[in-house]
């Protein structure tokens, strides 16, 4: 009998967030507290708009836990990464528990690249493959659903105003 509780015991000692809740931290063993809301826009080369309201995950604790945890994103939500200026966005599914579509966004709101359906709680990188403003974390199979691609526009407060 004591055989089988030693493993069980050493496993406690290990995870102090389960012998203590308060020690728990976000992205190491429970989601973020949900982050301010805007609204953001799509609109396809077709001109459907297709609305949403994402959490803004601006400052770089946010952007390392991102959807860490989360058992769902809504349909028309989502997380927007905002590096705050073009850059290359390298993102990764650690303890990500549910699949996501990664929309990569240019300065002037254009969509760069879109990698649908990740793979939960992976650590292989997806890249932009090119210089972002901003990366969207969508609940998968959003943009098969909408039909989103490379070249749609995307309005947020962030992104230079679309020449019309």
């Amino acid at each position: 009998m004591k055989r089988r509780a030693l493993p069980f015991l050493l496993a406690l000692a290990a995870s102090p967030a389960l012998l203590n809740p308060a020690s728990a931290q976000p992205g190491v063993d429970r989601p973020q507290p949900t982050l301010p809301e805007e609204p953001l826009t799509i609109i396809t080369r077709d001109g459907t708009r297709h609305e949403f309201r994402v959490e803004m995950a601006i400052d770089a604790g946010h952007q390392t836990i991102g959807l860490m945890f989360r058992p769902s994103v809504a349909p028309n939500g989502g997380m927007l990464f905002d590096w705050g200026a073009p850059r290359e966005s390298m993102m990764w599914m650690r303890n990500t528990i549910s699949s996501l579509d990664m929309v990569f966004i240019t300065q002037e709101g254009r969509i760069l690249r879109i990698a649908e359906r990740t793979t939960p709680l992976s650590l292989d990188t997806i890249a932009s493959r090119g210089p972002v403003r901003a990366t969207l974390e969508l609940a998968a199979g959003t943009a098969e659903r909408l039909n989103l691609r490379p070249g749609d526009r995307v309005e947020q407060r962030i992104f230079n105003a679309p020449t019309r």
